[in-house]
């Protein structure tokens, strides 16, 4: 498996095969079956993957706390609501997510060690990340391959998938 910071290189190397390769999924591939194969291959491979050795995905991305988790999360850290969302959070709601997005990223509760301040109380967003145990992956063939280029993992998933349907060109 790639290294973290070896992954965006050779997803962006391979891109255009990549993009090749959706397309061709999307003409020929069974919906169902596909599903199944990620979902396989996703607790395949992340059963031996220590996901907290590499965070691009926290490193990458800001984080998205949902506005009915803040309270919670809030006391968990033993702050107001009012402290929490100013001291981690942008002023403004994603509404498309209804929840807000914190004010850096990399995101503002990855520790130094790879853990998430948050702990378990990390938004479902992050604890699905890259949601490829996740149903309906023909309907987000597209936004997996920005996936594949941050997630270790999702770019041997695909590479893998490539392998067993045989796709070469």
């Amino acid at each position: 498996m790639l290294s973290p910071e070896k992954v965006s290189y050779y997803a962006k190397k391979k891109e255009r095969y990549n993009y090749r390769f959706r397309t061709w999924l999307k003409l020929h591939a069974d919906p169902d079956a596909l599903d199944e194969e990620f979902h396989r291959l996703h607790q395949e491979l992340f059963s031996e993957y220590d996901c907290s050795r590499c965070r691009n995905c926290c490193k990458q991305y800001a984080g998205l706390i949902p506005a009915e988790e803040i309270e919670r999360d809030a006391a968990a850290l033993n702050l107001s609501g009012d402290a929490f969302r100013k001291k981690y959070l942008q002023e403004t709601i994603d509404a498309g997510e209804q929840a807000y997005p914190t004010k850096n990223c990399p995101c503002d509760f990855l520790q130094t060690d790879g853990s998430c301040l948050l702990g378990s109380l990390k938004p479902d967003a992050c604890k699905k990340y890259p949601y490829t145990d996740q149903p309906d992956r023909m309907g987000s063939l597209l936004s997996f391959l920005d996936t594949v280029s941050v997630c270790p993992v999702a770019y041997e998933i695909l590479e893998q998938l490539k392998q067993e349907y045989g796709f070469d060109s």
